[in-house]
């Protein structure tokens, strides 16, 4: 129990929902302070109509916040593999978790574990956007807009009235002159007025794309997978059938309900005819086949330091010409390999090669490693573990292309191997 209550308290102890939690309360706080001037709840009826609405947005906001966060989006079993073992070659199978992927099912690397129809990591609830939090989150959105619409009107309402209020006392308008605005008042309800702008602007942008999402029955990462999909079939004129689009109706109960219980159990989904559970793991798994077969080696020749603004190291160029991504900057030095798989004018993105020799199999013929190499084959290491996967963007400069064949890589294992012994 203890320790289930410090994952609750350091659930939300972290910038992301601390800097919600505060924007939601001063927002509430300085429109309740000037809506009792303005329009007093206790005068009249119209007035305790506006309040109540108001606290009850506000409320609800907090509320869906709150369970979107302690719920979280459900994450797939450690060492999870399909009840019928021949379906495991239609999965990928995620390293870190050591078990396969269910369809819809992806690795965050921020919570390290697979999640359930993830759809995106969000900073503000400090956890996954997924299967079991779904309804929340766009519930929370809606509510925080809702709110944040009515709080504006409010305060500009009675910032108007304060900033007007002599102007009311000089004609006679006794009964409009009842907001009083002093120094402090005036600037937080200023500030007030600006964030919740702000937050109808970013927070209703993030509740179209979340509504579309529902509609289309389709997530971010899906969005994407679906877009390569097209893309791959343009030469053959092909169409990809996405397996989870039932029509927007039937789409829209995949996730709205009145209790926001997630539907089914994450691992089986409903799909259109025509397609089954594995329609899409399929053409991940292409992809993912296309994807090793563009991989490029690049060798750095200039150390990178993994900073996201490298401003001192690599210049202005690559500065302002980021990789638009939360993903990680690693730290390069020379002599790493990289294999890259993404690219940018300025930036490139790859895995770094392990520097440790590379292990033979018990068969350690070169004839028989390539072979059982393409047979995805693991090789045994003395150790038995697997050494960490190094993977995020790095400024292009510091690398050059590496034209490699087996001597190639052998040299390059030769000149670590000789590395090693002088440290």
């Amino acid at each position: 129990m203890t320790s289930g209550f410090a994952a609750v308290f350091w659930r939300f102890f972290h910038w992301g929902p601390l800097i919600a939690m505060t924007i939601i309360k001063s927002i509430t706080l300085m429109t309740l302070y000037l809506n009792a001037m303005w329009w007093p709840p206790n005068r009249s009826f119209g007035g305790f109509l506006n309040q109540t609405i108001f606290l009850m947005l506000s409320a609800s906001t907090g509320f869906n916040f709150v369970m979107a966060s302690l719920t979280g989006p459900k994450f797939l079993p450690l060492r999870w593999r399909p009840e019928n073992p021949k379906h495991e070659q239609f999965l990928q199978y995620c390293t870190s978790c050591e078990g396969f992927k269910a369809p819809r099912s992806h690795h965050c690397r921020k919570c390290d574990r697979c999640v359930i129809k993830m759809d995106h990591h969000c900073p503000w609830i400090n956890h996954c956007v997924g299967w079991a939090n779904h309804a929340y989150f766009t519930w929370f959105l809606a509510f925080a807009v809702a709110g944040c619409i009515h709080a504006t009107v409010i305060l500009a309402g009675s910032l108007y009235a304060g900033l007007h209020r002599d102007w009311y006392v000089y004609y006679g308008q006794y009964s409009k002159a009842t907001v009083h605005l002093g120094l402090w008042s005036l600037i937080l309800g200023v500030l007030n007025v600006g964030l919740a702008i702000g937050v109808i602007i970013a927070v209703g942008m993030l509740l179209f794309f979340q509504v579309r999402s529902i509609l289309n029955n389709r997530t971010g990462i899906e969005d994407w997978i679906l877009e390569k999909a097209k893309h791959r079939r343009e030469a053959s004129g092909e169409t990809f059938r996405y397996p989870y689009d039932l029509g927007r109706w039937r789409n829209l109960q995949q996730v709205a309900s009145w209790t926001c219980a997630p539907i089914g159990n994450g691992i089986v989904w409903a799909v259109a005819d025509g397609c089954d559970q594995y329609t899409l793991t399929r053409e991940q798994l292409r992809q993912k086949s296309e994807k090793r077969a563009r991989t490029r080696t690049y060798t750095i020749h200039r150390p990178a330091t993994g900073s996201w603004v490298p401003l001192w190291s690599q210049g202005c160029r690559v500065c302002l010409s980021p990789p638009l991504t939360d993903e990680p900057r690693i730290k390069l030095e020379v002599g790493d390999v990289v294999r890259v798989t993404r690219w940018r004018k300025h930036w490139l993105f790859g895995e770094k090669a392990n520097e440790e020799p590379v292990v033979e199999h018990k068969n350690g013929t070169k004839k028989e490693r390539k072979q059982k190499a393409k047979a995805k084959v693991q090789p045994t290491v003395d150790e038995g573990q697997k050494p960490p996967r190094i993977r995020g963007w790095f400024p292009r400069q510091c690398a050059v292309e590496l034209m490699e064949d087996d001597d190639g890589l052998e040299q390059h294992q030769n000149h670590f191997n000789e590395k090693k012994k002088v440290k």
